[in-house]
């Protein structure tokens, strides 16, 4: 749930590092922003139940749990419904080789980052989500090398 909210510096600073590492404790943001150790976890705990930190999580490198392939696929349908919308998205949380899916502008309608181990994996993949969901149109983008990866948000815009 998010509240309205102000992000100080204090708060920023902390976040920029949670970002970058997760597991540091309160005493380590304490001691980096010059808060108390209790006083650096309080804001913490503020920013999870406003919503800022959403949750923490372990980052994985894909290459060593066999998932080389990303594959970007473009989706389009002919059908805009509220009921295909549901279906597609009970379709797609089906699928734990996609990691991100969005609903976008323009010429597609859906954007999927898809990883697997190779292309047979995908064209597996691919064989399964058209018999799950109807789609119109679905062409793949296969990436040949990841150029800039992060999960950091940039902290500048908050307020």
């Amino acid at each position: 749930m998010h509240y309205s909210l102000t992000v100080d510096q204090i708060d920023r600073e902390i976040l920029h590092m949670l970002q970058a590492d997760g597991t540091l404790t309160g005493a380590e943001l304490g001691e980096a922003v010059g808060l108390a150790p209790t006083s650096a976890w309080r804001r913490v705990q503020k920013l999870q139940q406003q919503g800022v930190i959403e949750r923490r999580v372990a980052l994985l490198d894909p290459e060593s749990l066999n998932l080389g392939v990303t594959a970007l696929v473009e989706v389009r349908t002919a059908d805009h419904s509220a009921a295909w919308l549901h279906r597609f998205t009970s379709g797609i949380a089906e699928f734990p080789e996609i990691v991100a899916a969005w609903r976008t502008s323009g010429e597609v309608d859906y954007m999927l980052r898809v990883v697997v181990p190779d292309i047979s994996a995908y064209d597996s993949f691919y064989k399964r989500l058209i018999q799950r969901v109807d789609l119109t149109d679905v062409r793949s983008i296969f990436v040949m090398e990841e150029l800039k990866h992060t999960t950091a948000f940039p902290l500048d815009y908050a307020e």
